[in-house]
């Protein structure tokens, strides 16, 4: 039980990464409101709220907080998963799809840091996990807007930590490497396996070995962690 309690606001949660995470944190004692666009496409294990949220909405991230608040008095856990993925390279990156890149990955996880940030620092308590990717630290030809995007997740990660270490709120990124979800599995298989191949650890993650590095970062047990990137990549980003 090492989230006895905690309220956790898990974006991104209908499948994938966002599922596991909201799966495991029950399973550890949190309260867990799971949040998407969609509706979650498998049953959770355990006793999870769905709420629906996009992230691109500052209307609806007041609203989702505001109703976390009259429920259960406080707002423990942020875990910014929601995502998207694009491959366009630079020079033929249409206007319509970096703003949509950036609105979801970067944009998003702004919006849920503010409201999140602002009743943490009336608690004085808080722990947040940005999931940014392998592609927050390194580059692979194209992909330019999701490059970006997941950049911007690292230091915005960073500077949130910096700026509110002295009120009790602890700020993390995750860093996955390939991770077999629903958005990988719809992709280009020779796509997957060059990244897999490259990969030192010769395989792709799955979203529960995500899922334990959001419980670490979220939990007491890393009280003395902020501003840091955790890298679940299997040896990806060591190269």
């Amino acid at each position: 039980m090492r989230l006895k309690d905690k309220v956790a606001l898990i974006t991104g949660a209908a499948g994938g990464i966002g599922h596991a995470v909201a799966e495991l944190f029950t399973k550890e004692g949190a309260i867990v409101i799971a949040t998407d666009i969609k509706p979650p496409e498998k049953p959770y294990a355990g006793d999870v709220e769905v709420m629906t949220l996009d992230v691109t909405s500052e209307e609806q991230w007041a609203t989702t907080v505001a109703a976390i608040l009259r429920r259960h008095g406080r707002l423990d856990i942020l875990i910014n998963n929601a995502g998207i993925i694009a491959y366009e390279p630079l020079d033929k990156l249409e206007m319509r799809e970096w703003q949509k890149m950036i609105a979801v990955d970067q944009t998003g996880v702004f919006l849920g840091m503010r409201e999140a940030v602002r009743v943490m620092r009336r608690q004085q308590a808080g722990a947040i996990v940005n999931i940014s990717s392998i592609w927050g630290s390194a580059a692979v030809s194209g992909a330019h807007s999701y490059h970006a995007a997941k950049g911007a997740v690292r230091n915005m990660s960073k500077n949130a930590a910096m700026t509110y270490a002295g009120e009790g709120i602890r700020v993390n990124s995750v860093h996955p490497g390939f991770i077999h979800t629903p958005l990988t599995d719809a992709q280009n298989p020779e796509l997957n396996r060059i990244v897999i191949d490259t990969t030192p650890m010769k395989r792709g993650g799955q979203p529960m070995e995500i899922a334990y590095g959001c419980l670490f970062l979220a939990s007491d047990e890393a009280s003395y962690v902020t501003g840091t990137e955790l890298n679940i990549d299997g040896g990806y980003l060591a190269q």
